[in-house]
């Protein structure tokens, strides 16, 4: 048989069978490596402390049997004289499928180290869950659009002009949407800056509640009476926050005032009795009481302490027991609260 009825055009019959067998037994081999080497590598991560070890096992699963095949095909075609335009083809076709998979083992790691980092901190910091999924979605647009790009400028496509191009399209975009893009854009202050976390009593202007949720458009608290609050990013941030899940103790300044009547000797142990009442407490800081001034129908005195806890309740238990101390020690001693009177001299008239 001559030469001719082995080939089809420019192509040889014989080296095309030749390139396809060694390209499947490239890919076949690709296949059983890929096999053998996650087995020896999982059993190998099983024996370890370090987790990096048990994320490259997860990457490595992402393998796609197409971009073994593409891997084979390509290998095949060397021994194989293809016209320029299918030569082309094929390494276009290559540089395709690895920067897919290059994408899709470098976001499954990074999807890995942020979910590990996430159960981490779960406990310790809850606030950082919102963090690093935000972080998490941008890293992951920022890696498809640079594979994206990348493969763009390997199809010949012009990117410097198509990023002009976006650039120009994007501001026209930014200005329609601005009101959403200023609430995404506060979204992302909230994340980086962290005025706030999830679990956080907030006191915005007269409203108040405890943040459950913060979300790329809004933010939503549940106040003390049940109802759910929701605020925009962006306004929320425009507003002045009191944020009482920073606090770590309370400072407590109240006043109690005594009755002019009152003796010089028992005003002098009022203060005594103020400290003797915080101290009795426990998880408090006494700090100061002064006679402070002369009202208008009592003598007043100002007691300054702290509770060391953040706990609303406590803090109302500890006031509770300092003001059932001061007025068993006021019955003891005979001092007597001052309230608004009314004294009335009636002058009788000369006789």
């Amino acid at each position: 048989m001559n030469t001719l009825e082995w080939t089809i055009g420019p192509v040889n019959l014989v080296d095309a069978l030749i390139a396809s067998g060694i390209a499947l037994g490239i890919f076949a081999l690709l296949v059983l490596a890929q096999r053998v080497l996650l087995n020896r590598w999982a059993r190998f991560a099983e024996g370890t402390s370090n987790s990096i070890d048990d994320d490259l096992v997860i990457v490595l699963r992402r393998t796609q049997w197409w971009f073994l095949l593409v891997v084979g095909v390509s290998i095949g075609t060397l021994y194989f004289d293809l016209p320029a335009q299918g030569d082309q083809l094929i390494r276009s076709a290559t540089v395709l499928a690895l920067l897919l998979q290059a994408g899709l083992w470098s976001s499954t790691f990074l999807v890995q180290r942020l979910e590990r980092y996430r159960l981490k901190r779960r406990e310790t910091d809850p606030g950082s869950e919102m963090t690093l999924s935000a972080v998490g979605f941008l890293g992951r647009i920022a890696l498809w659009s640079f594979i994206l790009l990348l493969a763009l400028d390997n199809l010949g496509v012009n990117v410097t002009a198509l990023i002009a191009g976006l650039g120009v399209g994007g501001i026209a975009v930014a200005l329609a949407v601005q009101n959403i893009l200023g609430d995404l854009f506060a979204s992302l202050s909230i994340v980086l800056d962290k005025p706030f976390t999830v679990g956080d009593f907030l006191i915005i202007d007269d409203l108040l509640g405890k943040v459950e949720h913060v979300g790329l458009k809004t933010t939503r608290l549940r106040s003390l009476s049940g109802e759910q609050l929701v605020f925009s990013n962006s306004d929320l941030l425009q507003s002045r926050i009191r944020n009482y899940g920073r606090m770590y103790e309370r400072r407590v300044v109240f006043e109690i005032g005594v009755t002019y009547q009152t003796p010089r000797d028992k005003l002098e142990i009022i203060p005594a009795i103020m400290r003797e009442a915080v101290e009795a407490c426990e998880e408090t800081r006494f700090d100061r009481s002064h006679f402070k001034a002369y009202g208008n129908f009592s003598l007043n005195f100002e007691t300054v302490y702290f509770v060391l806890t953040a706990d609303y309740n406590r803090y109302m238990d500890v006031q509770q027991a300092v003001n059932l101390h001061i007025h068993q020690r006021f019955e003891e001693e005979g001092i007597e609260f001052a309230y608004p009177t009314q004294t009335l001299f009636i002058e009788s008239p000369a006789s």
